[in-house]
């Protein structure tokens, strides 16, 4: 019963820890991916120097977090890497499309589309990934994986190489439990486990049997290494007429 009186009394306490979200979100407690074996994902970088994570989501679009912009920054976007300390392709960025919704202060709606000044050229190691076809929920207990070239632990160095973590979706509502105000059950999606991201890994996908279901957004600040709080991830699936509209209109522009 000791057990349960500690339980109940972390419960009592949470609303009064007041801990303010992490959004430069490396990849904790994970391994060093395949080389090229998620040839979507993309380093995106300010004065060569990564600064969040990024997908392909189709041949000239990076889908990544609205937290990664900063206004008069420029930015680039990297694909087929996988170790950065060797050069890549670095393309440059045409146009910005941050969520219209989006806000810097309850990170709602945190989610932006890298229009490339060129189309990729697709080959093994350059690939875009699928996206939800409709908005659904994702189940729970669900085995996911998310990856990034983001810092190892609180404390530590952002990795060179691609890293990776499995991670299991959480329920919507223990999530909220969680988060409180923080939290919106048809905008985000949350994922926890052994391990999760950290600095650096911002705007990089939540995959689930190979479509990107998320993006990641926040964790618990300046603790990677054993947040009490689940990661959370802006859930793709509710921003799909958005990222058509994007997508589509481009292609009148051609």
């Amino acid at each position: 019963s000791i057990m349960i009186i500690s339980v109940l009394l972390l419960v009592t306490l949470l609303p009064y820890l007041t801990v303010p979200a992490s959004v430069q979100v490396g990849i904790v407690n994970g391994t060093e991916a395949k080389p090229h074996s998620r040839p979507y994902m993309v380093s995106i970088q300010s004065n060569n120097k990564h600064k969040c994570g990024g997908f392909l989501v189709s041949e000239q679009f990076v889908m990544t977090a609205a937290h990664c912009f900063k206004e008069g920054e420029k930015l680039t976007a990297v694909v087929g890497a996988h170790d950065l300390t060797h050069d890549s392709r670095h393309m440059d960025v045409k146009f910005y499309h941050i969520h219209p919704g989006y806000e810097s202060k309850s990170l709602l709606n945190d989610i932006m589309l890298i229009q490339l000044h060129e189309k990729v050229n697709k080959s093994k190691e350059v690939n875009w990934i699928s996206i939800p076809k409709k908005n659904k929920d994702i189940k729970t207990k669900v085995k996911c994986s998310v990856a990034g070239w983001g810092k190892k632990n609180t404390k530590g160095a952002a990795s060179a190489k691609l890293m990776e973590v499995d991670v299991t979706i959480i329920d919507a509502k223990q999530c909220k439990k969680s988060w409180e105000k923080m939290y919106s059950i048809s905008r985000m999606v949350c994922a926890g486990g052994r391990g999760g991201f950290c600095q650096g890994d911002s705007g990089g996908p939540l995959v689930c049997n190979n479509v990107a279901v998320g993006v990641v957004s926040f964790n618990e600040l300046n603790n990677c290494n054993s947040p009490t709080r689940p990661n959370v991830y802006t859930k793709i699936s509710k921003f799909l007429s958005w990222i058509k509209a994007i997508l589509e209109g481009v292609k009148q522009e051609l």
